[in-house]
């Protein structure tokens, strides 16, 4: 499930999963009962928190497979232009980091059945990963890879 709140810079967090970019996941302890969140973080992009890692990896992976997009603007249940724009397998990866969704509605919405949504998923993670390790090599040449301009949406 994902959430835009924001749990501060408390001793109680620590990085998760860092990527290029400037972009991580950050492992927050909450001060009540919900257990541990993970805030997907990137600057020029409101924080977004999960209380799956997997959810939040997800996440970053539909970011770097957009190039990047900005959430803020789109409303409750607004769905960013850059994603819509990026395909059929980038919106179904999307909708699953939603928390009104899972595999099965996200099947139903597009008249599939859920294996075939894993697979769209699995497709947007491999270009995710593939952009990922194209920076890094940009990095190890020298190029400047300063990342996604910041959506004007």
């Amino acid at each position: 499930m994902a959430t835009t709140d924001s749990f501060g810079s408390d001793s109680g967090e620590s990085t998760y999963r860092e990527y290029v970019l400037d972009v991580r996941i950050v492992e927050c302890e909450t001060p009540s009962d919900e257990g541990t969140r993970y805030r997907f973080e990137v600057p020029e992009h409101r924080g977004v928190t999960f209380a799956d890692p997997d959810l939040a990896e997800l996440y970053a992976d539909v970011y770097f497979d957009t190039n990047g997009f900005q959430e803020a603007g789109t409303g409750e249940r607004g769905i960013p232009p850059e994603v819509i724009q990026a395909g059929r397998d980038t919106l179904a990866a999307y909708f699953l980091t939603q928390p009104y969704t899972d595999v099965n509605w996200v099947a139903s919405f597009y008249g599939k059945k859920p294996a075939k949504i894993e697979r769209y998923v699995a497709g947007v993670r491999s270009r995710a990963e593939e952009i990922r390790e194209g920076v890094a090599e940009l990095d190890a040449d020298g190029v400047d890879s300063s990342g996604p301009e910041p959506s004007r949406t």
